[in-house]
């Protein structure tokens, strides 16, 4: 059964945000996003990655293409990363569509392996989740 968290472009680089959704029983993360030629290089892949590892589920990135006339040139590469933080499909900054296997099983295997979920000090630290009221929004 899959259970699928979704972030926006720079929610990847919060931590807090994917551990909550991991928590929730989530096994995939799916961002859209549109890093840009600076921080594109340095930081996309090392985030869906760390994302990945940290909270031992799947990651998906998806980015548009590089559109060299345009005045914003977003980095592109679309990700599919594993649970253990390999890098399971990829693709460039051209149009292109990702194609990767996701197992739930090896989500669990990989969390049975390394047990961080349990082993958490929730007696020294914790996460509060605080729902978002959308009838409040914009207001």
């Amino acid at each position: 059964k899959w259970k699928i968290g979704l972030g926006i472009c720079y929610d990847i680089r919060f931590p807090l945000m994917a551990n909550i959704y991991a928590e929730k029983g989530c096994n995939l993360l799916v961002y859209p996003g549109a890093f840009n030629m600076t921080t594109g290089p340095a930081h996309w892949e090392l985030l869906q990655r760390a994302r990945a590892v940290d909270n031992q589920l799947y990651v998906a990135t998806i980015s548009p293409a590089r559109d060299e006339p345009a005045s914003y040139h977003a980095w592109g590469h679309s990700t599919l990363v594993s649970p253990w933080g390999s890098i399971v499909a990829t693709t460039d900054e051209k149009e292109a569509i990702v194609y990767g296997e996701i197992d739930a099983s090896y989500v669990v295997e990989v969390r049975e392996q390394i047990p961080i979920l349990h082993q958490k000090r929730n007696d020294l630290y914790h996460i509060e989740y605080k729902p978002f009221d959308l009838t409040s929004y914009g207001s």
